[in-house]
């Protein structure tokens, strides 16, 4: 099962879409606290996060997921809009296992995708 934790609709809807149609299970929130919920919950191979939500930010939710013992090796990738040069390298840095950049590449987006959640 992959989450995807974006507030965006349309990126939420296309993200869906395009990984509902390779067979994945995809479950989607617009917002890191329930994002983490669902985590704790659900324990999804892969989490697609936005970095710049609504209420808590992706980065806070990482520390927050990466903190607790029992989810810390969930397999989470960042996807943003964010790619300023220095950006990435921070990604990276605060612990996400992949960085995808909004507008998604789609095969650029799968092959990331099916590489961390069939790695986990």
């Amino acid at each position: 099962m992959i989450l995807i934790v974006e507030d965006d609709e349309k990126s939420r809807r296309l993200m869906v879409d395009v990984l509902s149609h390779q067979g994945y299970r995809v479950v989607e929130t617009n917002n890191a606290e329930d994002g983490i919920d669902i985590v704790r919950r659900e324990r999804p191979a892969l989490v697609l996060m936005d970095i710049h939500l609504p209420g808590m930010s992706g980065m806070d939710a990482l520390r927050e997921i990466r903190a607790d013992e029992s989810i810390k090796m969930t397999r989470i990738m960042a996807i943003t809009a964010s790619v300023m040069g220095n950006d990435r390298p921070k990604i990276k840095a605060a612990g996400f296992d992949g960085f995808e950049p909004k507008p998604i590449n789609l095969k650029a987006f799968l092959s990331a995708v099916k590489e961390l959640a069939h790695s986990a």
